[in-house]
């Protein structure tokens, strides 16, 4: 007998999330299409995944893209001053995927809860008095407004601080450790680096978000993805360097100089209502989807391991 076909996965987004959630769909076997704004090709395709463009606040394309679909992915990021655009993207996500009636799910960050005192649940009120945090409220709205009203079947996976393979800038744990590490120079963090804080390796985030699709139980809840137990910056940095066979060099930019150097540094001045996560430890709860769903996370030494091989792939080229 002819083998059934695969589901078709759209993932709108081709930046790190976006492109870890390809991985893990095709290890799976399922087709996926990829949607960014330029429709470039900027990772490597097989016959089994497709890639267009447009404007994923544009519901006729979001509608045409999710044809078909059994579930969507809202992976979209941009870069901080361009978050005003989050909304419209995801109405028009939501549109997309109502009209192929797959199941949504969101890969989102922790901003909308503000600053926490003790560690971060599912349950805390979505409270955030930063702009950014603020945002990603509003969004996580938008589609919360839209499970409940039958429209869609959504869920939303969030992460904390991510790192891995192809992320890059977006990060902490991105070339400003890595990156310099593996060059001899001292890894750049900001902040305190000896508070605790929970990192979501990429893979475990994708995979989450691949399971939240997966199962019906999940649908019209959010969940915190599982992250290895927390452990400080400086701690995890000392872990990366002895597996890099370098020296554990740290370079933490105090919170007042982030503030100066912001005045002339678009990055930084988007970064400054955001310290608190570095200044107070940062830690995860991530119980419930662990008890109910059975995530579990990659140790944190073969995560780590995973990602400094692509670094060095990547400074190798």
């Amino acid at each position: 007998m002819p083998s059934a076909p695969s589901e078709l996965h759209v993932v709108f987004g081709t930046g790190p999330l976006g492109l870890a959630t390809l991985r893990c769909l095709r290890a799976r076997g399922h087709r996926v299409r990829m949607i960014n704004r330029s429709g470039r090709v900027g990772f490597e395709k097989d016959p089994e995944t497709e890639l267009g463009g447009g404007d994923a606040a544009d519901p006729r394309l979001t509608r045409e893209v999710c044809e078909g679909a059994t579930a969507v992915y809202h992976c979209v990021g941009l870069p901080y001053p361009r978050w005003s655009e989050f909304p419209a993207i995801m109405r028009g996500i939501v549109e997309g995927a109502a009209s192929a009636g797959a199941k949504l799910v969101y890969g989102d960050n922790v901003y909308a809860y503000g600053h926490v005192t003790g560690s971060i649940r599912e349950d805390l009120p979505e409270t955030a008095t930063t702009v950014k945090g603020r945002i990603r409220a509003e969004v996580a709205g938008i589609l919360r407004e839209a499970h409940k009203s039958g429209k869609v079947r959504a869920a939303i996976g969030r992460a904390s601080d991510f790192f891995g393979p192809g992320v890059t800038d977006a990060s902490m744990l991105g070339g400003r450790v890595f990156e310099r590490l593996l060059a001899g120079r001292s890894a750049q963090v900001v902040g305190k680096p000896d508070r605790l804080h929970s990192y979501t390796y990429i893979d475990d985030f994708a995979g989450a978000l691949v399971m939240l699709a997966s199962r019906d139980e999940a649908l019209g809840h959010t969940w915190l993805v599982p992250n290895a137990p927390a452990i400080s910056t400086r701690a995890i940095i000392e872990r990366i360097a002895s597996l890099a066979g370098v020296a554990p060099k740290v370079s933490a930019l105090p919170s007042f100089l982030v503030g100066l150097l912001g005045l002339f540094d678009g990055q930084l001045r988007e970064l400054k209502e955001m310290l608190y996560e570095f200044e107070d430890d940062f830690v995860i709860d991530d119980t419930r989807a662990r008890n109910t769903l059975g995530l579990t996370p990659t140790p944190l030494d073969q995560s780590l391991a995973a990602t400094l091989t692509w670094w060095k792939e990547r400074t190798s080229r």
